[in-house]
């Protein structure tokens, strides 16, 4: 076998294979004997049909069958001597396929880069430091209670906060448009449920009113005919509730899983789960200012068979959480959708294996059960989802896999310069939600410039 590479970009090869016409022939003349010994033609015993009907009949797709495992056999060996490490199938396309000649093929495939990994030494980090005040819990204790909240008809003009029933119909100009209509509608005032001023021009009505109102809406509204454009809405108004909110009691309290109803261990309860909420607010806001600078210090050129993976998994991820079906194509999904995500995602894979593999990082069995322990928290019985991660492989791998990406993110945290900010609760849970949406607008400047 004969092996040439070329290198046509960064993460590409061409790989130029010669298999000797010797190995090829002798592969499609055994072959061909086990097909006389098993094949039926009318006018001929089994096993006794002469060789050269066999080979007329057969020997076309029998060299075809053994050309294509022959090229997979001597791509692998071909890779395998050339310490090529593929990030994805080859393309494979046989260019000299004759009797009595050497077989020519060529393999085009990506590899996985060379990474010559950068430092984020000098990053600048902002820490979150929250403390959760008694005044916290009261505010998240009402939220608690809205959420629960019922909404009674009253004879009033409608307030900020109260529910209005109605049926509405938009025009623009004179002209009434597609998907601007409702009838039976409950509207919570300030909710903002709808388009920017629709709810604030709402305060003041009272049942039996019929009312205009104008808004304008936004310059990126989804639907592009209407975005950035001008309507009225006419509006009857059926009815005016106020908000109910139900009293923080036993029955109340044991819906939140503390049966004996104590407002002491509810209180300790909904602070239990506030820490938690901001303690992984905070983490995963530290984590993608680090994961932001390692990608910022490392120009990486990425396999685009691996996007390709990434895009399919995460529209498996799609469908499933829009409960699509397991049998739901999800090829209808269009790859722009998730196109940004994907090359990011593997672009900081590809970095964190890369500085998990210097630094010679793995997960203990302890670290992988306090790990397990720590997301069973939140469950009623946590004991019992601990064992089910442990004992089903792919979650534990999943576990392992988090602890690996924590200890990398710790270790570039070694390389920045972290600095602690005082927030309230508040504040660190509005910093972690814009640290996200920064993280999807570098993704979608990211990939407007590949």
């Amino acid at each position: 076998m004969q092996v040439s590479i070329e290198t046509t970009s960064q993460i590409e090869r061409r790989i130029t294979v010669q298999v000797p016409a010797a190995e090829v022939d002798q592969a499609v003349a055994s072959r061909l004997q086990d097909t006389a010994k098993r094949v039926r033609l009318n006018g001929f015993r089994q096993g006794k049909i002469p060789m050269s009907v066999v080979r007329q009949r057969f020997g076309g797709d029998v060299r075809n069958e053994v050309v294509s495992e022959m090229m997979r056999q001597h791509y692998v060996r071909a890779i395998t001597e050339q310490s090529l490490n593929p990030a994805g199938d080859p393309s494979i396309e046989p260019t000299v396929n004759q009797d009595g000649k050497d077989l020519e093929f060529v393999a085009t495939l990506e590899v996985y880069p060379e990474i010559e990994l950068q430092s984020i030494e000098g990053t600048e980090i902002e820490r979150p430091q929250a403390e959760i005040t008694e005044a916290d819990i009261d505010s998240m204790i009402e939220t608690l209670q809205s959420q629960r909240a019922a909404f009674e008809p009253v004879d009033r003009a409608a307030e900020m906060g109260d529910q209005v029933k109605i049926d509405f119909e938009g025009f623009l100009g004179d002209e009434p448009f597609e998907g601007g209509a409702a009838e039976g509608h409950d509207l919570e005032l300030g909710s903002n449920q709808l388009i920017p001023g629709f709810e604030e021009q709402l305060v003041g009505v009272k049942a039996g009113d019929d009312t205009v109102v104008k808004v304008t809406f936004p310059e990126d509204y989804q639907a592009e005919q209407l975005a950035g454009q001008e309507a009225s809405f006419k509006v009857k108004v059926h009815q005016v509730s106020a908000k109910t909110m139900p009293e923080v009691d036993e029955a109340f309290i044991k819906e939140f899983g503390v049966e004996d109803g104590d407002p002491e261990k509810f209180r300790a309860e909904v602070k239990g789960n506030m820490e938690r909420e901001v303690k992984q607010a905070t983490q995963n806001r530290v984590k993608q200012q680090a994961l932001d600078a390692l990608q910022k210090a490392n120009d990486l050129t990425v396999p685009q068979s691996l996007i390709s993976q990434e895009t399919h998994g995460l529209k498996r991820q799609a469908a499933q959480q829009f409960g699509l079906g397991e049998d739901f194509d999800v090829s209808q999904l269009p790859d722009e959708l998730f196109a940004d995500q994907a090359r990011t995602r593997v672009k900081i894979g590809l970095l964190l294996a890369e500085l998990i593999k210097q630094h010679e990082m793995d997960a203990t069995d302890d670290e992988i059960r306090a790990r397990a322990e720590e997301l069973a928290g939140q469950y009623q019985q946590p004991e019992q989802v601990v064992e089910q991660y442990l004992q089903n492989d792919e979650l534990k791998n999943q576990i392992k896999s988090a602890v690996l990406e924590d200890k990398a993110v710790d270790k570039l945290l070694e390389q920045a310069n972290v600095k602690d900010v005082s927030m309230s609760y508040g504040e660190a849970l509005q910093a972690a939600q814009q640290s996200e949406e920064e993280a999807d607008e570098a993704e979608e400047e990211g990939d407007s410039k590949a």
